[in-house]
C-alpha cells in the first residue's frame, strides 16, 4: 500500500514502486488505446483464466520512469521488460475493480497486447 506521501519522496519516483500481484493473461487487441477497447480485452482475460481453472502466476510489477519491470515472485526470475515507450494505454478496470490493465507493443512482432493483473486490494 503506498504511504500518504509517496509522491514526495523523488527516488521512490526514479527508482520505481513494486507491487505484488497476480498475473492473469494477455489478449491482442486492435488499437493502442481507449477505455472500450480495454475493458473488452480485459473481460477476455478474466474469462481465459477462470476457464482454464490454473492458479494465477504471482508476480512483481515494478513501475518506473523507464517503464514497467516484471518478475516472478517465487523465483525472482525476469519474465518481461517493457519501455515505457511501448506502452500505450494503463488502466484499472471498471468492472473487474481489482483489475489493473496495459497494453502494450510486442517488441519482436508488433502486435499490441494488453496484459492484465489481479491487485490483493481495490485501493491497490
Amino acid at each position: 500500500e503506498l504511504p500518504e506521501n509517496w509522491t514526495d519522496t523523488r527516488e521512490t519516483l526514479l527508482e520505481g514502486m513494486l507491487f505484488s500481484l497476480k498475473y492473469m493473461g494477455m489478449t491482442l487487441v486492435e488499437q493502442p488505446k481507449g477505455e472500450e477497447l480495454s475493458a473488452a480485452a480485459v473481460k477476455r482475460i478474466v474469462a481465459t483464466a477462470k476457464a482454464s481453472g490454473k492458479k494465477l502466476q504471482k508476480v512483481t510489477l515494478k513501475v518506473s520512469p523507464r517503464g514497467i519491470v516484471l518478475n516472478d515472485s517465487g523465483t525472482n526470475e525476469l519474465i518481461e521488460n517493457i519501455s515505457i515507450y511501448r506502452i500505450s494505454y494503463c488502466t484499472a478496470d471498471k468492472i473487474h475493480d481489482k483489475v489493473f490493465a496495459y497494453i502494450a507493443q510486442n517488441q519482436l512482432n508488433e502486435n499490441l497486447e494488453c496484459h492484465a493483473f489481479l491487485c490483493p486490494k481495490r485501493k491497490m
